[in-house]
């Protein structure tokens, strides 16, 4: 703590247990006070250009006014009510908006409170599809190397398991199938044959289209999600896609599965569905999937229904939020990040340490052999005006779509400084 730090974060820091950090030994976190568009405002007046949108959630900018407003109609009319027995307009309308917008007939949402909860229906929905058809023994799930989907339980089984993360868990849960993904024809070769040997055992396939995000911001084509539509077809398993992070324009389509032409029986949205101001998540079923549960049989309802599923005031801000995606203002956004990121980012190749520079729509990447130490290049980057955080052997820039290009290029020069470029010419 410092002298500039506010008396509240001085009085509650010892109550307050903060993520991914070993406490006795991190550093002090940025005490923030406001937002507004693209940058964080620290409690010391300074100002913060934030690369990441608060964890890819602030897609169109902090204190967006539309957002803004319907949230203030919303709660001044009813901030929450259960969703049990009880229906309203905001989730009844963004149930409909969804489905028009989500290709196929990808036309159930289920609501929830955040991405590590939603897809844990998902898989809930997909092992009882299998038994509300009379079909016994698919009780487990295929995901990937590299990928995650979220730090609960049951998520933490599908995730990588070497992701340091989740390693001390090994064993609390039954054990998943993990797989590398099918890049060529020899990927899907091999997986083919996998399935062929344990696809009685699976329920479902799951896996984030075209990035895996939190595992190191990995790349795969669509190619790789059509292999994956043909091999669940063929082996009777359903297939997840976990759009939490790739859902809503970040890789340059609204959804990434629209750049393969395929739809999965379930998709995973949270994130930017609110566009960053309130929690809200949803497990998207296809139409085949919703139809095993009906029935005049109790039993074969899914028993399932958080607290504050479908709170009102988050479904007002997902509405309002869907809004912005409507006229299309985004898609030019996000070229506009892509290319800037692309020709910003690219010395950073020829910098010590770095493997990889890539980009895919509003997310740029530049890897480095090993670990990068997280806070030290934190506070580095605070010390040249923005909030960028890395993980694991990655520095990322996922900014929201309304970044002006003066913010932007400080981003991507705070990111050529810590990797030691040269930027004169480039700036």
């Amino acid at each position: 703590m410092s002298a500039t730090t506010p008396d509240w974060m001085t009085t509650g820091a010892a109550h307050v247990w903060r993520p991914y950090c070993q406490m006795q030994t991190a550093r002090p976190p940025q005490p923030v006070v406001a937002t507004h568009g693209s940058r964080l405002v620290l409690a010391d007046g300074r100002e913060l250009v934030d690369g990441l949108a608060s964890w890819w959630t602030a897609c169109h900018g902090y204190n967006h006014p539309h957002i803004a407003a319907a949230l203030h109609d919303q709660i001044e009319r009813m901030p929450h009510v259960m969703f049990g027995g009880l229906a309203h307009e905001p989730a009844y309308s963004l149930a409909r908006r969804l489905a028009d917008l989500l290709p196929g007939d990808l036309n159930h949402a289920f609501f929830a409170e955040s991405g590590s909860v939603a897809v844990e229906i998902a898989m809930k929905m997909a092992l009882q599809f299998h038994i509300n058809r009379g079909v016994t023994g698919r009780t487990r799930f295929l995901s990937f190397r590299g990928g995650y989907h979220g730090d609960t339980l049951a998520t933490m089984t599908v995730c990588d398991p070497e992701e340091g993360m989740h390693s001390l868990f090994t064993g609390v849960m039954p054990a998943q199938v993990i797989a590398d993904l099918p890049r060529d024809a020899a990927g899907e070769a091999a997986l083919d044959a996998l399935l062929a040997q344990q696809g009685s055992e699976i329920a479902a396939i799951l896996v984030e289209p075209l990035v895996q995000g939190a595992g190191g911001m990995l790349l795969h084509g669509p190619d790789t999600l059509r292999a994956l539509r043909r091999l669940a077809d063929a082996h009777g398993v359903l297939l997840i896609f976990d759009e939490i992070f790739t859902g809503f324009g970040r890789t340059g389509s609204l959804f990434a599965m629209q750049a393969a032409g395929i739809e999965p029986d379930i998709v995973t949205l949270s994130k930017a569905l609110t566009g960053g101001s309130l929690p809200l998540s949803a497990a998207v079923a296809s139409r085949r999937v919703f139809g095993a549960f009906l029935s005049e049989d109790p039993e074969a309802a899914l028993m399932h229904g958080p607290t504050y599923m479908a709170n009102p005031l988050a479904c007002a801000a997902a509405n309002a939020s869907l809004d912005l995606f409507e006229d299309g203002t985004w898609r030019s956004d996000v070229a506009r990040i892509s290319a800037a990121l692309a020709t910003g980012l690219e010395p950073c190749r020829s910098a010590p340490g770095v493997v990889d520079v890539r980009v895919l729509g509003a997310i740029g990447v530049v890897e480095f052999a090993s670990p990068v130490p997280v806070g030290d290049l934190c506070a580095r980057f605070v010390d040249e005006g923005v909030w960028i955080r890395p993980m694991g052997k990655v520095i990322y820039l996922t900014p929201a779509f309304s970044i002006p290009d003066p913010d932007l290029a400080l981003l991507t020069r705070a990111v050529r400084r810590i990797a030691g470029v040269e930027t004169a010419a480039v700036d």
